[in-house]
């Protein structure tokens, strides 16, 4: 009856083309859940005259991805010199604990700030 290639134009075919786009970037995305499943849905609404000689047909098409996989981290919480309440994100895996960045070859605080000894050494702070 009806070549959905060329239902509306062939709008049918182009949007459902653009959806599987999207389904498939979301399933070759490394930070989605390859086991989660995906979905495409086509809705065709026909509305009609008294007369059921005519119908309007609506055409949507719309997929649903996988969300994003959950990512983690720590916030240390303190108050500053003022009383007031700050946080600053947990670099080194534990409280007060100083690493050695492999990426820029820094020593550093828990928070990722740079260690500065010439500054201590000269009675600064970090």
């Amino acid at each position: 009856m009806v070549d959905l290639n060329d239902f509306a134009n062939g709008a049918l075919a182009e949007r459902f083309n653009y959806e599987l786009q999207k389904v498939l970037e979301n399933i070759s995305d490394p930070n989605t859940d390859f086991k989660a499943k995906r979905k495409m849905d086509i809705k065709l609404t026909f509305e009609t005259n008294e007369e059921r000689e005519l119908a309007s047909v609506s055409i949507q098409v719309k997929s649903t991805p996988a969300p994003r996989k959950n990512i983690g981290s720590a916030i240390l919480i303190d108050r500053d010199g003022t009383g007031k309440t700050v946080g600053a994100e947990l670099k080194s895996g534990i409280k007060g604990q100083t690493y050695f960045d492999t990426a820029d070859g820094n020593l550093k605080e828990d928070t990722g700030n740079v260690i500065d000894y010439r500054k201590q050494k000269e009675g600064g702070s970090k």
